[in-house]
């Protein structure tokens, strides 16, 4: 039987979250969670379980992932059901391959239980399709942080060609250099670009722009949840046609919308 689990706590709602993460959650001898996991998903272990917080978001301390490998290890050979509890779901951006590997090599069995998704989440938040027959015939998850800190190094002219929507994790620091090299690449500077913050929750915004004139909102906004940016003619319905004359941007939450304009 496992002794780990590595489960995707979804983008943060708790409804979101599947019945066998919350079965693993109540019978969790100890809890490893990210901070960006909803307290009150955390909320939902077992009384008994032991919480541990090892960070994980951008831009602040964190234990080091070779350190979260050595608690889950160390946890699971003191005979303890270990849950690994990760936002959105584990095999995508979450560094689940190091942690896998590092159980293998212990021989320790682990279960992978997904969990929904930011784009998914944002997708249906907004009521808007990542693909589209005739206009979008892929979609491509990125990261927006380098190994190193900084512009990571895509394809930009592959990514640019594929005529696919564009879903980018992680690129809040650096979607200013993003958008420059799609457009050095070929994109047009009108392409629909949207950024949705704390996708599924109660103070989810969106901001509606170009991918020449979102870098600039997301930056004055001052955001602080985590970002998902999505790129492409998919998104057309939800970016408005008088919008792609790169002046206009659009912020809208769950009680309220406004409109805004964007200054270049």
């Amino acid at each position: 039987m496992s002794r780990v689990f590595l489960i995707g706590a979804g983008p943060g709602d708790p409804e979101l979250l599947t019945i066998k993460a919350l079965r693993r959650l109540l019978s969790a001898d100890v809890v490893l969670h990210d901070s960006l996991v909803d307290a009150r998903i955390i909320g939902m272990a077992s009384p008994a379980a032991r919480l541990i917080d090892v960070g994980k978001r951008c831009g602040r301390h964190s234990a080091s992932q070779r350190e979260i490998c050595r608690l889950l290890v160390a946890e699971a050979l003191a005979g303890h059901v270990v849950v690994r509890l990760k936002g959105g779901d584990p095999m995508v951006f979450g560094r689940a391959s190091e942690e896998m590997e590092a159980l293998r090599a212990h021989n320790i069995s682990f279960e992978i239980i997904p969990g929904i998704t930011a784009a998914t989440a944002a997708a249906a938040a907004l009521e808007l399709s990542l693909s589209k027959r005739g206009v979008a015939r892929s979609v491509h998850f990125l990261t927006g942080h380098g190994a190193e800190g900084g512009l990571p190094a895509h394809d930009w002219v592959s990514l640019t060609k594929s005529g696919g929507t564009l879903v980018v994790y992680m690129g809040t620091q650096t979607l200013g250099g993003m958008a420059a090299h799609f457009i050095e690449s070929g994109m047009e500077p009108d392409m629909p670009a949207i950024a949705v913050e704390n996708a599924s929750l109660a103070q989810q915004r969106t901001l509606r722009g170009t991918i020449a004139t979102l870098p600039r909102l997301v930056e004055r906004e001052a955001t602080t949840g985590p970002i998902l940016i999505m790129i492409g003619q998919a998104l057309q319905e939800a970016v408005p046609a008088n919008y792609n004359a790169g002046a206009h941007a659009e912020i809208s939450g769950k009680a309220a919308t406004v409109l805004t304009r964007c200054f270049s």
